[in-house]
């Protein structure tokens, strides 16, 4: 019997929104390798996501260790998109005071 070698494809999809997926998941790109940075393992990442595949972790991870420069670049600007959200959240929902008006209109309901 021959063992037969074949390329299998990176299993990382990209949503309507931009967004890198890994597998047949809702996990993103940047979570696998921001846990992989943090150091943990491949089995460690599936146990914290049971909806993935060990292997395609495997092979996310593989990917990550080759194309690492686009891959932090990627990751760059993702973290840059959630600053500018979180800015445009906070402006647009003031966090301060957030408890007082949360308070008052409890008590404004129950009068």
């Amino acid at each position: 019997m021959t063992l037969v070698v074949t390329a299998e494809p990176v299993p990382l999809k990209t949503d309507i929104n931009g967004v890198v997926r890994v597998g047949k998941t809702r996990v993103t790109l940047d979570t696998v390798i921001k846990t992989f940075q943090n150091g943990a393992t491949a089995e460690e990442i599936v146990y914290r996501y049971p909806s993935l595949k060990l292997a395609d972790v495997y092979t996310t991870i593989s990917f990550y260790l080759n194309h690492q420069q686009e891959v932090e670049t990627y990751l760059q600007q993702r973290q840059n998109q959630a600053q500018t959200i979180r800015k445009m959240n906070e402006a647009k929902f003031d966090p301060q005071g957030l408890r007082d008006r949360l308070i008052a209109r409890q008590v404004e309901q129950a009068s």
